[in-house]
This record gives C-alpha cells, sequence and structure tokens, in this order.
C-alpha cells in the first residue's frame, strides 16, 4: 500500500512539473503580446495567402479550392516546426533548472511539445471554420480521427523532439541541421502541392516521410470525413519508433546534461 501511494505521489509530481513547464511556456509566448493567440492563427492563414497567389493566380495548380487545401496542410505543419525548431535549444534555455534541480528532464521538450499541441487544437475551429464556409458539411468522424491524429502526430513530433534536443547537447551543429532538416522536410511534404501530382514511381518515397502521412489524413479528415487506415497505421508505427528512440537516447545521456551544459 505504501509503494502505490508513492507511486501516485510520483506520478501526480510529475504530472504538476509538466503543467508549470507547459504554463510557463504559454506565459513567455504571450508576454506583452496584444493580440496573443491571434498571431498562432495568423502565421498559417498568412502562409497560406502567400501560397495561394503564388501558386493558384501566378503558376496555376489544377487543385480545387486551393485557399482551402493550403489552410487543411499548414496549421499541422505549424505545430510540426514550431515544436521541432525550438527543440534543439530547449534544455540550454532551463539549463538553470536542470543544474539545480532533480527531476526528469524529458519533462522539459515534452512541455514544449504540449504547448504548440494546444495552440494546434485552439486553431481546429478556425479551420473547421474555412471548411464549412467554403460549402463543405460537417463530419460526425471529426470527433473520432481529431483525437486520434492529434495523439499520432503528438507522439511522433515529442520523439523527435527528444532525440534533437538530447543529442543538440552533444553535438551542437544539430540545431543548424535541425534547421535545413525542417525546410527540405517541407517541400518534400505535400502542403502547397497535393500527393496525387507526384508520380506513382515516386509515391513509396513519400511512405517514408511521417508527416506526408498525417498531412494527407488531416486533409482527408477535414474535406471529406475520412482517414486512410493504411496512413494511419504507418504513421502511428512511425510515432511508436520515434517515440522509442527517443527515449532510448535520453535514458543513455541524460545522467550528463548537468555536466555538459
Amino acid at each position: 500500500m505504501k509503494n502505490k501511494m508513492n507511486i501516485y505521489r510520483q506520478i501526480q509530481h510529475h504530472i504538476d512539473l509538466i503543467i508549470v513547464f507547459t504554463q510557463k511556456d504559454l506565459k513567455l509566448r504571450y508576454k506583452n503580446s496584444f493580440l496573443g493567440y491571434f498571431w498562432s492563427v495568423a502565421h498559417p492563414v498568412v502562409y497560406a495567402l502567400i501560397f495561394y497567389v503564388a501558386f493558384k493566380l501566378i503558376v496555376r495548380v489544377p487543385i480545387e479550392n486551393y485557399a482551402l487545401f493550403l489552410v487543411c496542410g499548414l496549421f499541422p505543419w505549424q505545430w510540426f516546426a514550431n515544436s521541432v525548431g525550438a527543440s534543439p535549444m530547449i534544455f540550454f534555455g532551463n539549463a538553470q533548472i536542470i543544474k539545480k534541480i532533480n527531476f526528469p528532464r524529458n519533462i522539459i521538450p515534452l512541455a514544449l511539445v504540449l504547448h504548440d499541441m494546444i495552440h494546434f487544437i485552439l486553431a481546429i475551429p478556425v479551420i473547421i471554420a474555412f471548411v464549412l464556409y467554403s460549402g463543405h458539411k460537417p463530419y460526425f468522424f471529426w470527433f473520432i480521427g481529431i483525437p486520434v491524429l492529434v495523439i499520432g502526430q503528438f507522439c511522433i513530433i515529442y520523439g523527435i523532439c527528444l532525440i534533437i534536443s538530447t543529442l543538440n547537447i552533444f553535438f551542437r551543429d544539430l540545431e543548424r541541421l535541425t534547421i535545413i532538416f525542417i525546410n527540405i522536410l517541407f517541400y518534400a511534404t505535400p502542403v502547397f502541392y497535393s500527393e496525387k501530382m507526384i508520380p506513382e514511381r515516386y509515391m513509396f518515397i513519400l511512405k517514408l516521410n511521417p508527416m506526408a502521412l498525417f498531412l494527407i489524413n488531416w486533409r482527408n479528415l477535414f474535406l471529406e470525413g475520412t482517414l486512410r487506415l493504411d496512413y494511419t497505421m504507418l504513421s502511428f508505427f512511425y510515432g511508436i519508433l520515434f517515440l522509442g528512440v527517443g527515449v532510448l537516447i535520453y535514458r543513455k545521456l541524460s545522467w550528463r546534461f548537468a555536466e555538459v551544459l
């Protein structure tokens, strides 16, 4: 009974730490910001406008309702890009706490991903508003599909962030490589173009990109109320894989954090 109480207290302590770190990130993000939440929505909408002008009005890509197509892809992508882009320096930004207090350090990147996940969830009504305004009907399957994709995308983003944030403490070049990686992956992911435009012989490459699978499923969910089962299963496999690798690397190297930082 005593052991169970200790485990319960430890779990409660970890939950409290996650909440504290997440709240801290939210307060820092909106500190002295008058518009606050608006900026989280404005960023992908502005990018959607830029891509719409460039690729619909000038290049004239053959995609129907291109503005909605962009919105459904850019919001999930922003969550990934924001979390992964901030992950290399997340431990350095909390170095003083890491050196002074003994707690599970993986809570710090976890709070980072949760912070961006909250912003994405709060942006979902904006996506739905675009969908309904464009003449699409609401789907009951949203209530099932949205939590499924949020959980899957959370796993893969947290796994990648844990890998990058841990390794960057020992290999500082990873910070710059991460920026390059995000930029390359953006163009390799069907954010502003459709997967249907990719030649069939190159489709296997698309399936090696977890974010491509998620973005395709997000669009299918919002616009058609469906999920591709094969893409969903494969993306969850990637999520478990990256999460497992991230936990393994963190456990191997976390004991050296305080001395290196």
